[in-house]
């Protein structure tokens, strides 16, 4: 391969849109596609070169990157589906297939074997860091990858990054990306009701995040997403819990945690009641709002009564925030 290569993308919303026009910036050649024609308008708008089809993005590709919603899509798009050729039929032998999506662990090691019995190479590299780490360039990316192909993408995720971190073989990148946010928002959950019991015994928010965030409680659930107004003023519950990561997302992600807890046979607890209350958030209104807005739930079943709670601050004016989608999760 070229030191700049040519790459097709196929995901241009609102994460692989900015993750897309920072490799044109960067002087690789892209062809991109999206099957919602907002998403094609838009990337346009930012300069990326846009195909008429996924299969016309492939023309010369050296690197197909995937950036889908779900791993049935990415298994759907390399096998091919109502008899039309998929990705991998398609592709010029050798080609590497990068995933950037995050899916379950098992689809991903599926993705990686099914490339490689076709001829090509494979490399998931799962992202985090959200909408405003694609358009920084700042995402981090957990890849699983053999060693070759890993230094072969490197240079291309470091465009679109600013930590590139080998996690070991096919679908590590996958099982790093699940286990990070089973942590987040078992984290976030916690953090959340204590903030609520705070309330309930008469501390201000201030007060509880002071000792929090410089004792054994600090997390970066409490310390970059706090999520009560004041203490943290870029934390999107000083926007009205603006996203930032979805609770949709946070839902999907912890539900891929608590598939890794039953195919690996781990005694996970905490992991499938942080996913069913993540659900039931998403289900009742959640599903737009930043996952940190999970306090506002706690709070209504608890009888508190949000802006009269005791200890409730005021809000500190911030900038607007970007909305997340697909893999818009946070570092």
């Amino acid at each position: 391969m070229s030191e700049k290569y040519t790459v097709a993308f196929l995901g241009l919303g609102h994460m692989g849109g900015p993750m897309a026009a920072n490799l044109v910036r960067a002087g690789y050649g892209v062809s991109g596609f999206d099957v919602v024609p907002a998403a094609l308008e838009a990337a346009r708008a930012q300069g990326i070169p846009v195909a008429g089809s996924a299969t016309e993005t492939l023309r010369g590709a050296d690197v197909v990157l995937t950036m889908f919603q779900s791993g049935q899509q990415v298994l759907d798009a390399y096998r091919g589906t109502s008899g039309e050729p998929g990705l991998l039929a398609t592709a010029a032998p050798g080609t590497l297939f990068l995933d950037c999506s995050t899916i379950n662990v098992d689809e991903a090691r599926e993705a990686a074997r099914l490339a490689i019995e076709a001829g090509h190479r494979s490399v998931d590299a799962p992202v985090s860091g959200g909408v405003v780490g694609a358009e920084a360039g700042t995402l981090t990316f957990m890849v699983g990858a053999d060693a070759e192909d890993f230094e072969t993408v490197r240079p291309l995720l470091e465009v679109m990054g600013k930590r590139v971190v080998h996690c070991g073989a096919h679908g590590a990148g996958q099982a790093a990306k699940v286990c990070n946010n089973l942590i987040l928002g078992v984290s976030m959950i916690a953090v959340s009701e204590a903030f609520v019991l705070g309330e309930k015994l008469g501390l201000t928010h201030q007060a509880l995040f002071d000792v929090a965030s410089a004792a054994s409680g600090q997390c970066w659930a409490l310390t970059t997403n706090c999520p009560v107004p004041g203490p943290v003023p870029g934390s999107p519950a000083n926007r009205d819990y603006q996203p930032g990561f979805a609770g949709a997302l946070m839902a999907k992600d912890l539900n891929l945690a608590v598939n890794a807890l039953r195919s690996t046979g781990v005694a996970g607890r905490m992991g499938p009641l942080a996913a069913e209350i993540y659900d039931t958030f998403a289900a009742e209104g959640g599903a737009g709002r930043d996952f940190s807005a999970i306090i506002t739930d706690i709070r209504e079943k608890s009888g508190n009564q949000g802006a009269d709670a005791p200890g409730k601050a005021q809000a500190t004016p911030a900038a607007p925030a970007t909305t997340a989608h697909d893999d818009g999760s946070p570092e």
